[in-house]
Parts: C-alpha cells; structure tokens; sequence
C-alpha cells in the first residue's frame, strides 16, 4: 500500500509540470487571439491579414491538443508549440506596423 502512495506521489510530481506548461501555452494563445481581434477592430491589420492569424491561432490550438493528447509535453512538442506563438506574436506586430492604407 505504501509502495502505490509512493508510486501515485512521484507521478502526480511529473504530471504537474507538463499540466503548467500546458496551462501556459493555453493561456499565451488566448491572449494572442485577443490581441488579433482588438487589432481587426481598431482597423490595425486588413481582413485578409485577420483571416490568416486567424488560421495560424486555430493551427497553435490544434497544435497544443495534439501535444496535450498523451498527457506529457516532450522538449520537441514544447519547442515546436513556443516556435509557433513566437511566430503569430511576430507576424502580427509586422502586420500592425505595415505601410498599407485601409
């Protein structure tokens, strides 16, 4: 009986560390996602660049599903989901300070 405490301790001990980074890249998507909206609403980026990011968010979410599928976060599935927020984050600053006229 001790033994099987021991064993559920030490594995909750790994699962809570993959669960955080998931939380956080839950939580950096969804406020990616906002900011895009806010940025079509304020005239910022054009359709077309809405419809991409737009895209590219549900890409990031599938992306962190699949990720979170077995309950464990590998270095590659964590490096390739922050690879991804890191892009959308630049894209959409690129889009907002973009010459264009609307």
């Amino acid at each position: 009986m001790l033994a099987r405490t021991f064993l559920f301790a030490v594995v909750l001990l790994f699962a809570a560390p993959a669960a955080m980074y998931a939380q956080q890249f839950k939580q950096r998507q969804q406020a990616l996602s906002v900011a895009i909206k806010q940025a079509y609403q304020k005239k910022k980026i054009t359709e077309t660049e809405y419809q991409k990011l737009s895209r590219e968010q549900e890409e990031i979410g599938y992306a962190i599903e699949r990720a979170e599928g077995d309950s464990y976060l590998t270095a590659k599935e964590k490096n390739t989901i922050h690879a991804k927020l890191n892009r959308a984050e630049k894209r959409l600053r690129k889009y907002k300070t973009n010459r264009e006229v609307y």
